[in-house]
């Protein structure tokens, strides 16, 4: 199958390996990473979104071992819109997470007006950091936790020196 996901990914984290590991799980994977002019458009509040040639070679990286594990290929390409990739012909399978379930099927309405077939949805649940908040790359820009979810000692009352 052809798998199609998108987003920014500043910085890739847990929450965004879970999509991945969906993703090639289900078959080989098409990343849209978001281009500098649409990522600050799609960021809930306004913060500082490295360069796509910064992004695209770190999210690569994490793409790369888990298509190996996997023994799937992937692409990564660049969204202008943010319906992006999923609207054109070729996918079988969109991977999402809940919050982004809405744009999913907003892509299938418009492959529709294509005549194009509709995709599976895969939704893959949030990962929770060490609060039971989620993981997000905007908690983690604001140094709130890791990229895997751990509370930074400002934020669970650990002395920094620990």
């Amino acid at each position: 199958m052809e798998v199609a996901l998108g987003g920014t990914f500043d910085p890739v984290h847990d929450g965004h390996r879970a999509l991945f590991e969906r993703a090639f799980e289900l078959g080989d994977v098409t990343v849209g990473l978001t281009s500098d002019d649409l990522a600050p458009k799609t960021r809930h509040e306004d913060r500082y979104v490295r360069p796509f040639a910064e992004r695209k070679a770190d999210l690569a990286e994490e793409l790369a071992g888990l298509a190996d594990e996997h023994d799937r290929e992937f692409e990564v390409r660049t969204l202008h819109e943010p319906t992006g990739i999923a609207t054109e012909p070729g996918f079988d399978v969109l991977v999402v997470s809940p919050e982004t379930r809405d744009g999913a099927d907003r892509i299938n309405e418009i492959r529709a007006e294509r005549g194009l077939d509709p995709l599976e949805v895969a939704v893959v649940p949030h990962v929770e950091a060490e609060d039971d908040d989620i993981i997000s790359s905007t908690r983690i820009v604001r140094g709130e936790i890791d990229e895997h979810g751990r509370l930074t000692p400002e934020r669970d009352g650990r002395d920094a020196e620990q």
